[in-house]
């Protein structure tokens, strides 16, 4: 059997809603949000695309705790060139640094950044 998109958000929601909250959004007008953006409890990362709009909801959305940034990127799929958790970031080697600066102060307490090559 087929299953919708919908009820399959609708369960994911469901398995996840007692650990994390769900927030339906877009990132430049796009639903693809894993791959556009990166984060950890402490900030949020997305790409120049993001609109106004989006990134009001988003503040709306998330605790005043979570520090959100909007970068400038030439590599713009943030969610496909960076792995990140509470106390490491992988990187592509060519993201630039003024995004890893950003990365590193938004995301806060990475005790390390390593490098990874595609």
């Amino acid at each position: 059997a087929v299953v919708s998109t919908q009820s399959a958000i609708t369960a994911g929601e469901g398995e996840l809603s007692d650990f994390i909250k769900v927030i339906h959004t877009t990132i430049g007008g796009c639903r693809v949000i894993g791959t556009l953006c990166v984060g950890n409890k402490n900030g949020l990362l997305v790409p120049n695309s993001t609109t106004d709009k989006e990134l009001q909801h988003l503040r709306n959305s998330l605790p005043d705790s979570v520090k959100i940034a909007r970068v400038e990127e030439r590599l713009s799929a943030l969610g496909n060139v960076i792995s990140c958790n509470d106390y490491v970031a992988l990187v592509h080697p060519d993201l630039d640094r003024e995004t890893e600066e950003v990365l590193a102060d938004t995301l806060r307490k990475l005790e390390h950044c390593s490098y990874y090559r595609l």
